[in-house]
């Protein structure tokens, strides 16, 4: 079950790790949904990298880039949560933007 947490005085919707993988752009749209309609007001969502499938990680499908850019669009800030350690180490791309995107 998705929670919403209070950080640092920001609410954030932290999907459940249990829940159903999110594939396609339809998917990312569909938890965009669910924070305007069950988590009105909140703005930062933290995504377990169990709920990711493997092509997310593979920067050459687009997945990623898709999907972060509904988030840009909707203006919701958005963190991957665990370990992507494997996946980084198999792309240097990947490391790059990962690496990029933690400046903030």
């Amino acid at each position: 079950m998705s929670e919403i947490l209070e950080a640092g005085g920001t609410k954030v919707f932290v999907l459940d790790d249990d829940g159903p993988r999110l594939a396609a752009t339809q998917d990312f749209l569909d938890v965009i949904g669910s924070l305007w309609g069950e988590a009105v007001g909140v703005m930062f969502l933290a995504i377990p990298t169990a709920r990711l499938t493997p092509e997310f990680f593979d920067l050459r499908t687009g997945v990623a880039g898709d999907a972060l850019q509904k988030f840009v669009n909707y203006q919701v800030q958005v963190a991957v949560v665990g370990d992507v350690s494997e996946h980084v180490a198999a792309s240097g791309a990947l490391a790059d933007f990962v690496r990029e995107s933690n400046t903030g």
